[in-house]
């Protein structure tokens, strides 16, 4: 089993962060299995061949795409911690990328083959500058597969963090981490069991854990930079909702409180702010103030102030409500 120790200082300043780079490999994933997520359906339609013939042409760029969707070790080089917090740019994370010499590439894809629960071999690793080459590959499969999907994911990962951080808030970090994924889990006092395999403890530094959410609903990987920086990447909540953002409540519950209401009732199954509402259902920042004014009034929904945001949830009123009017 392997544990994240962290001292009561790291504790206080861990933190939720963005990675883009993150984003693109979790993508890349996606792009090479059958999709089943509805959330990620229609991007995955217009996307997937185009990104398989980019592969198709480029033997580097298709032999290492493969071994990374592959393995239960991702090459270090390509899973670094983000260092610009919400505001990271994928330009600063390829930089070290790019940097990376030949002999630490080689050694983190060996290491990724023999983690691998599919056969490989490395003849596809020819030339040189395979930091380089891999960065190439990352900045394309961003700025061509995920920036024009980005606006849309970012809604989702914000609203993911700020769920989050209610429950930091209110409980602190053991109730933040649940349900993170399905191995992670609260140890002890000081400890996140991040893997039942067995390993070596990590101790986290001074500076705290990042916590990154990514828009697949599979998929959580430990980011290492020595000697004590780390990240957990972990699949948002609701990456595997309707595409739409609609849940199609119920007739009754729309006759009864119309259906924009009816559709942010629903909605608030995962607390949200107004912002990430407006954008999640597609309506005016206006529109979503006044509905929630309405459901708040009805003692339907609460808001709780966290930081300079307002997350609203639902009452337990507005939970039977909701439940006994759901398809």
């Amino acid at each position: 089993m392997v544990l994240l120790r962290l001292s009561s200082m790291a504790l206080s300043r861990s933190r939720f962060a963005l990675s883009p780079l993150a984003e693109t490999l979790g993508s890349m994933s996606v792009l090479t299995k059958p999709c089943s997520d509805p959330w990620l359906t229609p991007w995955y339609t217009r996307h997937h061949d185009a990104f398989h013939a980019v592969l198709d042409a480029d033997p580097f760029a298709k032999g290492l795409v493969e071994l990374i969707c592959s393995t239960k070790y991702l090459p270090g080089y390509v899973t670094l911690p983000p260092s610009g917090g919400m505001r990271t740019a994928l330009a600063d994370e390829l930089k070290p990328v790019a940097a990376a010499r030949d002999e630490t590439v080689r050694v983190d894809l060996e290491a990724a083959v023999a983690h691998s629960w599919e056969r490989h071999d490395l003849r596809w690793l020819t030339g040189h500058g395979w930091g380089a080459r891999t960065a190439d590959l990352f900045r394309y499969t961003w700025e061509e597969h995920v920036l024009p999907d980005w606006t849309r994911r970012r809604a989702l990962l914000e609203r993911d963090i700020s769920y989050r951080a209610g429950l930091l808030a209110a409980y602190g970090w053991p109730r933040a981490l649940q349900q993170m994924n399905r191995r992670s889990a609260w140890v002890g006092a000081d400890a996140i069991r991040f893997s039942h395999q067995p390993g070596p403890d990590r101790v986290v530094g001074e500076d705290g854990m990042l916590f990154v959410p990514i828009c697949v609903t599979t998929g959580t990987w430990l980011s290492e930079e020595p000697p004590a920086r780390y990240a957990l990447v972990y699949p948002a909540r609701g990456s595997a909702a309707d595409p739409t953002g609609q849940r199609g409540p119920a007739r009754a519950l729309e006759r009864l409180i119309g259906a924009g209401r009816a559709a942010l009732l629903h909605e608030l199954e995962r607390p949200a702010t107004s912002t990430e509402l407006a954008i999640h259902l597609g309506q005016s920042l206006g529109t979503i103030g006044g509905h929630l004014a309405v459901l708040r009034d009805a003692d339907l929904i609460v808001g709780t102030r966290v930081g300079r945001r307002v997350v609203y949830r639902r009452t337990e009123t507005g939970d039977r409500l909701a439940a006994r009017h759901a398809i």
